[in-house]
């Protein structure tokens, strides 16, 4: 597999040697290709090394005393002039940094200004205004050497090689400087990037400053001026040595600090949030050392052996993951500080809505992870790009890349509609529950209901999110459907009573047959319903007794406090009174009620009252029927209390209210004289027979008449 120009395989150990190779062959199928990559590299490369100092040796062989000393004069002369720009942009630079330093400083103190949600936008604002200050001077003394050389030096108007790669030279350099300044920012703390102290800041402001300085000027100003000058192989071995020199510098920084910046990224990633930080942080402080070993490595490799490509990809590569990083990192810090702080609704909305503002701090954490992980995503996909590792910005260019950006996009929206959604319904549900606003206290009916549609729609809103997610990243719904719908029909046969106990629920309650705190006669138990489900009802009967009825076992049901109800009295009176004298002293009783004293008993009679007449010829007794309209739940103490009242007018009026009554025969004989009846005394000491009409007691315990002949009772 052949590799493209600096396209670094993904090959273990070998991907650093690569970067040197772009022609490097790694058969998939022969396990000695790793070996021999290596040993065609380091023979490669040792061959290379060994032509550029034949040449550099045959330069100086053949060239004589006088040739040489002429070479060297004129060299000295070109030098002269370009020693002139060099003075002036750098001398110029210099002056031009102390004028930039009140910018600095009340950038700084901008940056500390204003809301804590927004420090880190008016942070950035301010590293990016002392950036552009610092980037200023340096343009001007670019400027500066550009306007020497074009005017003071040589003839006017032209500018000669050497002068052009200083000055191009200059800007990159000290542009990448000033870069490390807006990491480091030794002298103002609250504009440094990276979270260190002073004393760290310019150290290793420094010791980058040095490498950037070094690799910076010697490849693109010291090593092409040689070339030009001198020869191609003479400006080799400046290029070989000014990376070898790199290399070993950022080799001895490393390790000499390997334990103290491990240390510092192990006190990080402990006092990070994010698990994801806390991991990346704790991976990185054993192996940083490593991966500056191998970066500046493969620079060194791959600028030695391909010049014309090497820093010009390193540095792209270098500068596009900085960015990628630098922006991800601010995106996330940016959101998490703008959710920092808690979401808070005013107080008429809690008191409307006393959930919502549970609801809204719980969701926006986990959109906040999501956002996150699709910018870790997308940076990691940007530095693998940067590095040539894969072709991530082809790969969004591409059908295939479009296609997912569309389903990625697509599911998002779904997921915040559904939620929106769900928001939407819970909060009007919570709102009509809410017993302090709307209605008031909500009855038992809807309680139930509005619960059971809770339940419904969040069932409703996942399954259709997840068929629809399920659909848009491109799998085939319709066997999830199908078996669905037979899973479905097996719990229902399987659970018949159960889908009977909520078929019936839904109905009793759409049908509002049952609140709790009825009185209700269902499956043969009467009392009071206490608790009311979709699928059953609870009881409490008169007794005490908790009677737990699946709705499955109700044929049907009698509401004894629905609307209105009736007590219905039947009241006996002796045979001998007149129905017509009863029916006033009723009908008193009945004002007597209306004053009673119970605001209760008086506020339950709806003001309809009746005396239906005789309502059946009882044994003892004549049977009137009256009924008095209450409310709801009230006919039994409105009964109590008529009850109370009637007795009192009917024994007032001489009404008698008749106890049942028995006749006692006790035969005869064959002339027609009654046997005689035999009494004792309670004490039992003596007895007497009399033939008289005597008074006995009946069954019952009340008095009954007794004679000596034969009575027919009716």
């Amino acid at each position: 597999m052949n590799q493209g120009p600096l396209r670094i395989p993904l090959r273990l150990l070998l991907a650093l040697l690569t970067l040197a190779i772009p022609s490097l062959a790694i058969a998939d199928d022969d396990p000695t290709a790793p070996a021999r990559g290596v040993a065609d590299l380091t023979q490669g490369m040792a061959q290379s090394i060994g032509e550029e100092l034949r040449e550099l040796s045959a330069l100086f062989q053949g060239l004589e005393g006088e040739d040489l000393g002429s070479q060297l004069l004129a060299l000295g002369a070109e030098l002269t002039d370009l020693g002139l720009i060099i003075l002036v942009t750098i001398g110029l630079l210099l002056l031009l940094r102390p004028l930039a330093r009140p910018v600095f400083n009340r950038a700084e103190s901008w940056a500390q200004k204003g809301d804590v949600r927004l420090r880190t936008v008016r942070r950035t604002v301010g590293v990016l205004g002392a950036a552009v200050a610092d980037l200023s001077t340096i343009f001007l003394a670019w400027v500066a050497g550009y306007a020497i050389a074009l005017s003071a030096v040589g003839e006017l108007g032209t500018m000669e090689t050497r002068q052009s790669l200083f000055l191009n030279a200059f800007l990159m350099v000290e542009g990448f400087k000033a870069f490390l300044r807006v990491l480091f920012a030794s002298r103002n703390p609250q504009l440094r990037l990276i979270p260190t102290d002073d004393a760290h800041a310019r150290y290793w402001n420094t010791r980058l400053a040095r490498i950037a300085g070094l690799i910076g000027y010697g490849l693109l100003f010291l090593a092409p001026l040689v070339s030009q000058a001198v020869s191609t192989a003479l400006g080799q071995v400046v290029v070989l040595i000014v990376m070898v020199l790199a290399f070993f510098y950022a080799l001895v920084i490393a390790l000499r600090n390997r334990d103290e910046v491990r240390e510092r990224l192990q006190e990080q990633a402990a006092a990070s949030k994010l698990l994801f930080t806390r991991t990346v942080l704790s991976s990185l402080a054993w192996v940083w050392h490593w991966v500056v070993i191998l970066y500046f490595g493969a620079l060194a490799i791959v600028t030695i052996t391909q010049p014309d490509y090497a820093l010009a990809f390193m540095a792209q590569a270098t500068l596009q993951t900085f960015l990628a990083v630098a922006a991800g990192a601010f995106l996330a810090i940016v959101l998490s500080q703008a959710t920092a702080k808690k979401i808070q609704l005013s107080s008429e909305r809690r008191r409307h809505f006393p959930l919502l503002e549970q609801r809204l701090n719980a969701y926006v954490p986990i959109a906040l992870k999501a956002v996150r992980f699709g910018i870790v995503a997308v940076v990691v996909a940007t530095v693998l790009d940067a590095w040539e590792l894969i072709d991530f910005t082809g790969w969004l260019a591409s059908e295939a890349g479009l296609q997912t950006l569309g389903v990625i996009l697509s599911v998002a929206v779904v997921l915040l509609a559904a939620t929106a959604l769900w928001l939407a319904a819970a909060s009007w549900i919570e709102h009509r529950l809410n017993p302090d606003v709307g209605k008031g206290r909500p009855s038992a009916r809807e309680q139930t209901l509005l619960t059971l549609f809770r339940n419904a729609v969040a069932i409703v809103l996942v399954t259709l999110t997840v068929m629809i997610v399920l659909a848009e990243i491109g799998i085939n719904i319709g066997p999830l459907i199908a078996g669905a719908g037979v899973l479905g029909l097996a719990i229902g046969f399987g659970a018949q009573k159960l889908v009977q106990d909520i078929i019936t629920g839904v109905f009793i309650q759409l049908e509002n047959a049952i609140d709790v705190g009825d009185i209700i006669t269902a499956a043969g138990v009467t009392g009071t319903v206490e608790k009311l489900t979709i699928r059953s009802v609870n009881i409490r009967d008169l007794f005490g007794t908790y009677h737990f009825i699946p709705f499955s076992s109700v044929d049907s049901i009698s509401n004894f406090t629905r609307h209105f109800a009736y007590h219905v009295g039947n009241y006996g009176v002796a045979y001998r009174e007149d129905v017509d004298e009863v029916t006033p002293h009723l009908e008193a009783a009945y004002e007597d009620l209306k004053q009673h004293p119970d605001a209760d008993i008086r506020n339950a009679l709806y003001g309809e009252f009746s005396v239906d007449g005789v309502a059946s010829m009882g044994d003892s007794s004549v049977n009137i029927r009256v009924r008095i309209k209450t409310a709801p739940g009230m006919q039994w103490a409105v009964g109590r209390a008529y009850n109370g009242l009637v007795k009192k007018h009917l024994d007032a009026a001489g009404i008698e209210i008749p106890y049942p009554h028995r006749t006692l025969y006790f035969g005869e004989d064959r002339s027609g004289h009654a046997p005689p009846l035999r009494l004792a005394r309670a004490d039992g000491t003596s007895s007497e027979q009399v033939s008289e009409p005597l008074t006995a007691k009946g069954d019952t315990g009340h008095e009954a008449q007794s004679t000596d002949r034969a009575d027919n009772p009716r």
